[in-house]
């Protein structure tokens, strides 16, 4: 064991005074910092030195196909002078709706309820509010498989005093829009490899493995606007709606690494 005497310690104070001074006054000088101006605030900066290229190029893919399910908004609206008897209008031409819908084939499920209102009507010309009457108003969301029901169902609810008939919708069934998902999105795959490996040999680029892939798909379902028609519409032809053809369209990009 190494022992320091004193006279040691004494001599080394002597020859490094001017560094323990300056060790003393830092110090001091730190601590009046911290009481007068409050704690040092450090940061510290991560520096990235590893760079990758990333060589980025898009392609869409397009599956186009017949709609199999329609998606129908009808209603019915009743006005009387008290509240009771516009319910039980609307209530009567409802029932007489939902039992038709269901005869068709039409689920429980998909006949749904979308919005209720009862509304006063008022009389200004005598001056003030005076309420002449209630309006209420009942539509509903009809889901519709297979799809040639909907024409059936149109010409059916509006014989039931159906007086609102706000439009129908072509759309998919989640099953056979997956599958027309995947095909555009084979396509939009392919055609981004197709466009990255032409690019990359036209620029003099060597691709290297794909490091990130990105999505984004549209699909619209198509509208059909109608005119509305009312409970009188026993004498009109029959309804005939065709819908055509409805597309989805995939975007993909993909990210090379390259050499």
């Amino acid at each position: 064991m190494t022992i320091i005497s004193q006279n040691s310690i004494i001599k080394f104070m002597k020859n490094n005074k001017s560094t323990l001074l300056t060790v003393l006054f830092v110090f001091l000088g730190l601590f009046f910092y911290t009481k007068l101006v409050g704690p040092i605030s450090f940061s510290v900066n991560s520096v990235q030195t590893t760079k990758t290229n990333l060589f980025s190029v898009s392609g869409t893919g397009k599956a186009t196909g017949i709609p199999d399910t329609a998606q129908l908004s009808i209603g019915v609206t009743k006005t009387a002078l008290t509240v009771a008897s516009a319910q039980e209008q609307v209530n009567v031409t409802a029932n007489k709706i939902t039992d038709d819908l269901k005869k068709l084939g039409i689920a429980d499920k998909d006949i749904k309820t979308s919005d209720y209102s009862v509304n006063p009507n008022y009389d200004y010309t005598r001056g003030g509010q005076n309420i002449t009457g209630y309006t209420i108003t009942q539509t509903f969301e009809v889901k519709i498989t297979p799809i040639d029901i909907a024409n059936k169902a149109i010409d059916a609810v509006t014989l039931d005093g159906a007086n609102l008939v706000n439009g129908i919708t072509f759309t998919f069934n989640d099953k056979t829009k997956k599958d027309l998902e995947n095909k555009a999105r084979k396509e939009a795959v392919s055609a981004a490899k197709e466009k990255a490996e032409s690019l990359a040999k036209a620029a003099g680029i060597r691709l290297g493995k794909i490091v990130d892939v990105q999505e984004s798909n549209g699909y619209t379902p198509r509208p059909v606007l109608m005119m509305g028609k009312g409970a009188e519409a026993n004498s009109a032809a029959d309804t005939q709606l065709q819908p055509g053809e409805n597309s989805i369209t995939v975007n993909i990009t993909l990210s090379y690494e390259t050499f």
